[in-house]
């Protein structure tokens, strides 16, 4: 399947969809070091290089639900990718994100923001993440601004 054929397919599925897609650009992300996990060292690269970031995801457990420092850093995060048109989503199972992405214990307690940024060198090419930016493009279509993903179960 591919994302083409999104638009037809009930929004379960498409969200499905870019779920497995997201994983795999994590997983390719994480192992060309192209991460960047945690508010603020996320804030900084969007400081320093805004043109190195190419998508970012934002995670809420309900645990952080009622951070309201928290929701004020997502919304500025969210305004800055909106301004540099970067495409964003929203995952809900934090815990999931961080096994992912994290490979630190630190890693894991603030994995609430993550960039993916492009290489210096441009040295990789990721099919899923071109699936994933077209699924934000449909999304913002739809008038869903900050898409959620479900992350694949293990």
């Amino acid at each position: 399947m591919t994302f083409e054929e999104v638009p037809i397919q009930k929004p379960t599925e498409r969200a499905q969809c870019a779920g497995k897609a997201l994983e795999e650009v994590l997983e390719t992300a994480k192992d060309n070091e192209s991460l960047t996990v945690g508010v603020y060292e996320s804030a900084k690269v969007m400081n320093l290089d805004p043109d190195s970031v190419s998508f970012c995801v934002l995670a809420m457990d309900e645990q952080f639900q009622c951070d309201i420092a928290l929701q004020i850093h997502f919304t500025l995060i969210q305004s800055f990718c909106f301004d540099n048109d970067i495409s964003i989503v929203r995952v809900s199972d934090m815990q999931r994100l961080a096994d992912i992405v994290g490979d630190k214990a630190e890693e894991l307690e603030d994995a609430h923001c993550v960039l993916i940024t492009n290489p210096a060198d441009g040295s990789w090419e990721e099919p899923a993440l071109e699936k994933l930016h077209l699924f934000c493009e449909e999304s913002r279509r739809l008038n869903d601004w900050v898409p959620e993903i479900s992350l694949p179960e293990r």
